[in-house]
């Protein structure tokens, strides 16, 4: 008996999964697709899969967003008996895709780093080194009937080559005639039904609901697959079969690739829908993680101030950080304030020529009690909101000009807290912009910083309120517009690096030192991590399923990497 056998090795992604399926029994009813299963299951004495088939329907360009929002009536009724996602993924990487590279992705189990397919034309694939799904079950499964139906001739040329039986169709309404005449008169292991008309729409007008022809084709393909599953069930000898059906997107659509470290769920072009059902499944739907769930974890400087030691840094350009009279300006950063106690006023970042006082010109921001304050040339300055409670919080500031009149707005945390007239006043100073206060007199201070930039420009209100809980250690928004961008995650040493190719580093005093931290703020999100693309199905995923569902051994020299997804099943009832 050829036994369900997946290492660990093959899982790379996520690491161990487990890998049997549980074996259908006992009979149901699903109100939207009947459920004709036998009450008992025939004993898969050979390890072959006896009664398991698979049907296979492929949607080129079809975003999982767009699905979600048309709702069609046969998606939503598989739904109901699958396990599912909206948030899939055709991969997790950042370059460019292709029909190509994501059908090759999806019918061999590996990513293009593997089976090396980036072009629409196929260049460097080699099927001997990474096998499709139809020439694994030709050598896995004695006597199994395969067929690829296929809208895209290409698709079958370079892909099915060991299918039993391909059939170029001359479009998505002939790949499910085709297809329904599988069911009605052949006896497959496995079907793979093409279909590429939305992808065409996608293309020439654009992968959006509200796109005409985009959401014309995504209906029409609808009404397709429910004559396809129509054709499934009514067949002779469903009743003692044991059908799973995958619906997956090939890929989104639109630009794709982006920059490293950036966000892959916001890449169009790779959200996908992926279902697997069986009239036994339970409903599971999967969601990508919550773009605030991730903890913010790194490294920084802490500012100690006990009143006779001061730790401090520095830049040396004094030019960096004034803002004239004219122009627009935005200066940003994260801080956490670890103090133990309330203290009044001292300064902690800004530049001015009296770093012990806030009356002393130029421009700070100051603790006040457990808020902040922001002077800009001896301002009003009123208490803006709490930040003494150890936990990160982001601050920022925005010079800007409308019809001649020059606004200085603060902000804390995703809120827009008050603006002040500050037109033809200038606090230019030759004094180097400085974080942590100085020596003076019952000024304490317990803080952390991280990822201050000051920009040429001012960023919208809306920008800035949605930048404000992202962690920028590895990417910005608008790079070119940088006067300076501070990480400050360097973890050793007494320079704070500019990463802006300015090369205005700021000197930490000698008495610096690092604090690592890793908290789930309300207030910061932390960068996305590369195992959070995992959470969702991705098109690598498939084939382990697929292979599993036909009791087909993977061993590790398949060099296999996707997850296996164990759909859960409703049981009997008596």
């Amino acid at each position: 008996m050829n036994k369900l056998f997946t290492p660990a090795s093959t899982f790379k992604r996520l690491g161990w999964f487990s890998v049997l399926l549980l074996i259908l029994s006992g009979s149901g009813c699903n109100k939207d697709f009947s459920n004709t299963l036998p009450t008992t299951y025939k004993n898969d004495t050979l390890g072959r899969g006896a009664g398991k088939k698979v049907l296979y329907i492929v949607l080129d360009g079809v975003t999982g967003t767009a699905l979600k929002t048309l709702a069609p009536t046969t998606i939503m009724q598989i739904n109901t008996r699958a396990t599912y996602s909206f948030d899939g993924l055709a991969d997790d990487n950042l370059n460019t895709m292709t029909n190509a590279q994501a059908w090759t992705t999806m019918f061999t189990g590996v990513e293009y780093t593997k089976h090396n397919v980036t072009s629409e034309d196929f260049t460097g694939l080699n099927v001997e080194a990474t096998p499709t799904i139809f020439t694994r079950i030709k050598s896995n499964v004695n006597g199994a009937r395969t067929v690829s139906i296929a809208s895209t001739s290409l698709f079958n040329d370079k892909l099915a080559g060991d299918a039993t039986e391909k059939i170029n169709a001359a479009n998505d309404e002939a790949v499910k005639t085709a297809v329904v005449n599988d069911l009605k008169t052949k006896n497959s292991n496995l079907i793979v039904a093409q279909f590429h008309s939305a992808e065409t729409a996608g293309a020439a007008n654009g992968y959006t609901a509200s796109t005409p022809s985009y959401a014309s084709a995504i209906l029409a393909i609808d009404g397709y697959i429910n004559e396809i599953l129509t054709a499934m069930r009514t067949r002779e000898g469903f009743s003692g079969e044991n059908w799973l059906v995958v619906i997956a997107s090939n890929k989104g659509g639109g630009v794709s690739g982006g920059l490293p470290g950036s966000n892959i769920y916001g890449d169009i072009s790779r959200n996908t829908y992926v279902a697997f059902y069986n009239p036994k499944f339970s409903p599971l739907r999967i969601n990508k993680p919550d773009d605030n769930s991730y903890p913010f974890v790194g490294t920084a400087p802490r500012f100690l101030m006990t009143g006779t030691t001061e730790v401090f840094a520095k830049l040396s350009n004094t030019s960096v950080g004034n803002f004239g009279g004219t122009g627009n300006y935005t200066l940003m950063f994260k801080i956490r304030n670890d103090a133990a106690t309330d203290t009044s006023w001292p300064p902690f970042m800004g530049k001015k020529s009296d770093f012990t006082a806030v009356a002393s010109g130029g421009y700070l921001f100051s603790f006040a009690g457990t808020s902040f304050q922001f002077d800009f040339g001896n301002s009003s300055r009123p208490n803006v909101s709490v930040i003494r409670d150890a936990k990160w919080h982001t601050l920022a500031i925005t010079i800007t000009t409308v019809s001649g009149v020059r606004t200085l707005n603060v902000f804390s945390d995703g809120i827009k807290r008050y603006g002040l007239t500050v037109t033809n006043q200038t606090v230019d100073n030759t004094v180097g912009f400085r974080i942590g206060t100085a020596i003076a007199a019952g000024k304490v201070t317990d803080f952390l910083l991280r990822d201050l930039a000051i920009y040429n420009i001012a960023l919208t209100d809306d920008e800035v309120i949605a930048n404000m809980k992202k962690e920028n250690s590895t990417s910005i928004i608008y790079p070119a517009n940088l006067v300076g961008w501070w990480p400050c995650n360097d973890g050793s040493g007494f320079v704070l690096k500019d990463k802006s190719g300015k090369n205005n580093d700021f000197t930490l005093s000698s008495n610096g030192t690092w604090t690592t931290f890793n908290e789930l703020s309300p207030n910061v999100g932390g960068n996305i991590t590369q195992e959070a693309y995992s959470a969702v199905p991705n098109g690598v995923d498939i084939p382990v399923l697929i292979y599993n569902w036909l009791n087909i051994a993977v061993p590790s020299n398949w060099g296999l990497t996707g997850k296996l997804y164990t759909p859960t099943v409703t049981l009997p009832t008596n």
